[in-house]
């Protein structure tokens, strides 16, 4: 059986990308729904419709478990996901916990970037208060990465340019580090780091989502049965289009350097 992702657009392959370096012999859906993308600026109520439309469509393909890649879908979904379905359901959230570890060392604040809803959800703001830190986490919605993420423009140029207008009014050297809050932000990793002073860590929750991923297939003994296929959807319909695979093709390679091995890159995505 195959392992789900989901997320409203392609932010979401950032978090699959971890996941294929922790279950290299899974097979995997990705389902983004391009149709409604970006959700972060959309009512709650319309979201919520948006994403259990897409749960019921991935749980039609017969998956042993879903991974919802998308920071504003969990924190609207997340937990009622669980209650409808009998596989498990992996959320992502901030990864405001160890930012804050790191920051109390370093006597600075974190700031953390995402969606403007993902931002106003009770569930960020109950996990803020109990870390009870909220006098240095401070929040910033950034929509325009979304934006840009989808349409794939990563002109170094006019994202940094997007980024240097959205920040100019925050002290840069306050920060310790910056949380990436949504999924479609790592794309940008390394053009933060050219905005941030030196020595400013910048983190996500995409690597705690694939170690928790892999704990839960590795208790319920369901790992390692696949051939490493990738199945691509966008909002319901097979992704067969040669030239638009290899934009996905060309995502992977993004997050590959400079960090990250041809881990990847050895996945077939089906045609």
């Amino acid at each position: 059986m195959k392992i789900g992702f989901f997320d409203s657009g392609i932010g979401g392959m950032t978090v699959l990308h971890q996941a294929m370096k922790y279950l290299p012999n899974e097979d995997y859906i990705f389902y983004a729904d391009t149709l409604h993308v970006p959700y972060g600026e959309k009512p709650k109520h319309e979201v919520r419709e948006y994403i259990f439309q897409a749960a019921d469509f991935i749980a039609q393909q017969g998956v042993k478990a879903l991974v919802i890649a998308c920071n504003t879908a969990t924190s609207i979904a997340v937990e009622d996901l669980r209650k409808k379905y009998d596989f498990p359901i992996i959320g992502i959230e901030p990864a405001v916990k160890p930012a804050i570890q790191s920051c109390e060392k370093k006597h600075k604040k974190v700031l953390v970037m995402a969606t403007e809803l993902t931002l106003k959800e009770e569930k960020f703001c109950n996990l803020v208060n109990r870390l009870d830190h909220q006098d240095v986490v401070e929040s910033m919605p950034m929509p325009g990465l979304v934006h840009l993420a989808e349409r794939f423009e990563f002109s170094e140029e006019v994202v940094e340019s997007y980024l240097q207008e959205s920040l100019a009014h925050l002290d840069l050297n306050q920060y310790g580090t910056v949380v990436l809050g949504c999924t479609h932000f790592p794309y940008f990793e390394k053009n933060i780091r050219n905005i941030f002073p030196n020595g400013t860590d910048v983190i996500s929750g995409s690597i705690g989502t694939a170690k928790n991923l892999k704990r839960i297939l590795e208790a319920n003994g369901q790992t390692n049965d696949g051939t490493g296929q990738i199945t691509f959807y966008q909002s319901a319909n097979l992704v067969e289009d040669e030239s638009l695979l290899e934009k996905y093709r060309g995502l992977f390679r993004r997050l590959e350097e400079p960090n990250y091995k041809n881990n990847a890159l050895n996945h077939k995505i089906a045609q």
